[in-house]
């Protein structure tokens, strides 16, 4: 669908009969990211999964602002309204949380319940966030470089290689994994990485306190920098719910999918709304 600037790519799965959730990818990812996990929802949610800008077969006809956080989001409203989505759920993981947790605080009548794997606010301090965004523009010259498959595996080999992602190599569908990573363009990822990444986005901490939704925050056990992180939010934010999932790091969904869609579905599912914070594990 031709929305403004963007020509976006999306996809439905499931029954059109049931509650819709929104479905927003990782770095590097694209709308397969959920397959594994929307098969097993596709009999209680009607899926809608997109391609973000930079990924996938979504074109960005605008200029390079067209892949800001900002502008993405405006995107992804404009596409819901043109499908006559008034409200749904949402959920996303890592770069896709963070754009789910701005969509949620600037559009909170959207998004009634919203699931945040692996995700942050952002950085808080200058210095941090110029750091940041120094290390993400190194990253982004090495994809560029990485033009051909090969270097382009040997890039994706090395970026799970972070702590963060634990054991995600010993997988047994690892290179399944990789092999859906290499199906996006390097050139545009560089570009989504300059302009979406951590460093660049708007730091949401402050107006996570002003936060109204109800929101479950998963982050698998081996994952330590995001437990903290997590840790945080859930102190400062009276309506969220903290889940640490065992036997997964940063990738939730692919290292446990049933665990996953359990927490999903036990949270969207439910009609009461929680209003105590919780760090419970599962």
């Amino acid at each position: 669908m031709t929305i403004e600037k963007y020509q976006l790519f999306y996809a439905f799965d499931g029954d059109r009969n049931q509650p819709v959730i929104l479905f927003l990818h990782g770095f590097m990812g694209n709308s397969h990211e959920f397959d594994q996990v929307i098969q097993l929802l596709n009999n209680d949610f009607y899926c809608l999964k997109v391609d973000l800008p930079g990924h996938g077969n979504t074109k960005v006809l605008g200029s390079e602002d067209y892949y800001t956080m900002t502008h993405t989001a405006q995107g992804l409203i404009d596409l819901l309204d043109n499908l006559k989505i008034h409200q749904c759920f949402l959920v996303g993981y890592s770069m896709g949380g963070r754009l789910a947790l701005y969509l949620t605080l600037y559009f909170p009548g959207k998004f009634p319940k919203v699931v945040l794997e692996s995700a942050s606010p952002g950085l808080i301090k200058l210095a941090e966030r110029q750091e940041r965004i120094q290390r993400d523009q190194q990253i982004a010259r090495k994809l560029e470089r990485s033009i051909e498959k090969n270097d382009f595996v040997a890039f994706l080999i090395n970026w799970y290689d972070q702590p963060i992602f634990g054991n995600i190599k010993n997988h047994p569908q690892f290179q399944s994994l990789i092999e859906i990573r290499t199906q996006n363009n390097p050139i545009e990822l560089a570009k989504s990485l300059r302009l979406m990444g951590t460093g660049c986005q708007p730091s949401l901490w402050e107006k996570l306190k002003e936060n109204q939704n109800d929101l479950l925050l998963l982050a698998g056990e081996y994952d330590e920098k995001f437990i903290d992180i997590n840790q945080q939010m859930a102190k400062i934010c009276q309506y969220c719910q903290l889940k640490i999932v065992s036997n997964a790091g940063h990738n939730i969904h692919f290292e446990n999918p049933n665990a996953f869609v359990e927490n999903l579905k036990k949270f969207l599912i439910s009609n009461q709304p929680f209003r105590e914070k919780s760090h419970n594990q599962a």
